[in-house]
């Protein structure tokens, strides 16, 4: 194991580590729990200075695998999905022994495409991953293999943590695989090839560079790791793609150090909500008080219950909705917290008597300062 090493790192920031199963291996046909506890060590380590760590972690048909003895079945989806739904149990009591030694909580969560691309299922994936990380829980994310189709497949673990990137906001995200980083040739066959140290483009050249996966025991090789990079970036994300089994390669990618292949995010935050928001056109609006407009325009505060004078058309918790001062021209375009039913019941009350009223709550606000822009 890696000799543990004092890195200075900056200032809090969210971080998604996607770990791919050749990493989690070591290129063997089964999980290697020496690495796994040395990759859990760099991650506590993250949380203990006060990052929010996120892992995204490959290996569960891998662990099924392993379990059940290596059978030679047929490649089928029936049959991946049993070693799936064998291997994920197994994969995450891993994690969860992993982590406790360092005193850190663990989550589970389990996605599908549906869960990013479907507006409420979007909010209550972020509003789980949002409730774990203030209770300083690390979130373990892997794609739900056991029931998951063709149709409602991320498809790869890569594309997946660049979804749970943008789900969860992060500032970060970290590729971990078998290589350094994106070379200019494929080192495997070409030794001369170099690392590239840093991409502001990606383009049909650069996804030319791209090979297949090293191993058979993962889905998807450097051209997905692209893809996913191509994603989180857009969504102001800033990714790197570095070797696994670099010595202390978290504590030194999120000290700055210049360590496999950098992606820099090529949007702001605010750039962010308009991916989030963008192609929902606005199935209502929510007219507010002169305080309330007050306070979204020049203040930067979420929009309450207790300034809303009315609301208008219907809507389902997740929709993307108008706010308006009076008769006036919108003002601002965010995504409800609650739905038009909802809404129409506890307008114009605290939020403190918002569970009073409904009987269930969503939290203080009805439209977060986080999912809204301000129009003009």
């Amino acid at each position: 194991m890696p000799e543990a090493r004092t890195i200075l790192l900056p200032m809090s920031q969210r971080i998604v580590v996607k770990l791919g199963t050749s990493v989690l291996t070591g290129g063997t046909r089964q999980l290697n729990r020496a690495q796994m506890v040395e990759l859990t060590r760099q991650c506590a380590q993250l949380h203990h200075c006060g990052h929010e760590v996120i892992l995204c972690s490959s290996g569960a048909q891998a662990a099924g695998r392993a379990a059940l003895g290596f059978p030679e079945l047929p490649s089928t989806l029936a049959n991946k999905q049993m070693f799936a739904a064998v291997g994920q149990s197994k994969l995450m009591g891993m994690w969860e022994s992993f982590f406790d030694i360092y005193g850190v909580h663990v989550g589970q969560i389990l996605l599908t495409r549906a869960d990013t691309e479907n507006r409420h299922r979007f909010l209550n994936a972020r509003d789980t991953f949002a409730a774990l990380l203030e209770r300083r829980i690390v979130p373990v994310v892997n794609e739900n293999d056991a029931v998951s189709n063709d149709e409602i497949k991320v498809g790869d673990n890569d594309n997946l943590s660049a979804l749970v990137a943008v789900l969860a906001g992060a500032e970060l995200l970290v590729l971990l695989t078998d290589q350094p980083g994106l070379f200019t040739a494929d080192p495997r066959s070409h030794p001369e090839a170099e690392l590239i140290r840093e991409v502001h483009r990606i383009d049909e050249s650069l996804r030319a560079l791209a090979g297949g996966p090293k191993s058979g025991l993962g889905v998807g090789g450097m051209a997905t790791k692209l893809q996913a990079a191509d994603i989180a970036r857009r969504a102001g994300t800033s990714v790197v793609i570095a070797a696994g089994s670099m010595p202390n390669v978290l504590q030194r990618i999120v000290a700055g150090e210049e360590v496999g292949t950098r992606f820099p995010a090529l949007e702001s935050l605010e750039a962010r909500k308009h991916w989030i928001l963008a192609g929902q056109a606005p199935a209502g609006s929510l007219v507010v008080d002169a305080g309330a407009a007050l306070a979204l325009r020049h203040k930067g505060r979420s929009l309450l219950p207790a300034g809303i004078v009315t609301v208008e058309g219907g809507f389902e918790r997740g929709d993307t909705v108008f706010v308006r001062e009076n008769s006036g021209p919108p003002l601002a375009r965010g995504v409800s917290r609650y739905s038009s039913d909802d809404l129409q019941r506890i307008s114009g009350c605290q939020s403190s008597h918002i569970a009073e009223r409904l009987g269930y709550d969503y939290g203080p606000v009805a439209v977060h300062r986080n999912d809204l822009i301000l129009l003009g």
